[in-house]
């Protein structure tokens, strides 16, 4: 049986999509209500603006993938008690959600990541819907990195976690570069290829800071 979806989900489905292909500033309400089809008003009713609708999109998603990482990442620090967690399985749990859902999860987390691509690096909305919705989240992650590095500065800390940030961001971008680039022999769609290296290169990349360890 076939469940019909309710119209909020329908108004964010097709905001998630064409936000993704056109970004924010290129997206008008009506547009959004015109390939969700339904009645332009009932946006304004159920979200208010657009600027509320583009927030309702990301707050959907970013509360699941929030809540899966930090489970993973409390069974990893859990498991490694009374000693900190391994910097590997920390990486890991920041990463793996996010490569499994893009993976599995269907267009509409793909079109989600490909929106946090784009306002990851906007100098106007980057700074303010990062912030909102995954600092609290990456302050977390960092916490847990400064237990197993204890001796590391924090600014090597925090610039290394730019980098993971950035290299996510570019994983996720949809622009084919790496394929482009690889002329074939690497694939922007091969997540499991992502996963299998991306850990090991950011831990390494922590590590090149671990005072205690050099």
């Amino acid at each position: 049986m076939t469940i019909k979806k309710k119209t909020k989900d329908l108004i964010l489905d097709a905001a998630e999509e064409l936000f993704a292909i056109r970004g924010f500033y290129g997206v008008s309400i009506r547009q959004i209500t015109s390939k969700a089809e339904v009645d332009p008003a009932l946006a304004s009713y159920h979200f208010g603006k657009k600027k509320d609708i583009f927030e309702a999109v990301m707050l959907r998603r970013a509360e699941v993938l929030n809540r899966e990482r930090i489970q993973m990442l409390d069974d990893c620090i859990r498991r490694a008690k009374p000693n900190p967690a391994p910097l590997n399985e920390i990486i890991d749990a920041f990463t793996h959600a996010l490569l499994n859902r893009s993976l599995k999860g269907g267009d509409g987390w793909r079109s989600y990541f490909a929106i946090i691509a784009q306002i990851n690096n906007h100098p106007e909305l980057g700074g303010v819907i990062m912030s909102q919705y995954f600092d609290p989240l990456a302050k977390k992650f960092i916490a847990a990195i400064q237990a197993n590095m204890p001796d590391s500065q924090d600014e090597d800390l925090f610039w290394c976690y730019h980098f993971l940030s950035g290299a996510l961001t570019l994983t996720f971008s949809g622009t084919e570069r790496i394929s482009k680039l690889s002329a074939g022999v690497c694939s922007s769609s091969d997540l499991d290829a992502v996963h299998e290296r991306l850990v090991p290169f950011i831990t390494a990349g922590f590590k090149a800071f671990d005072k205690q360890r050099n």
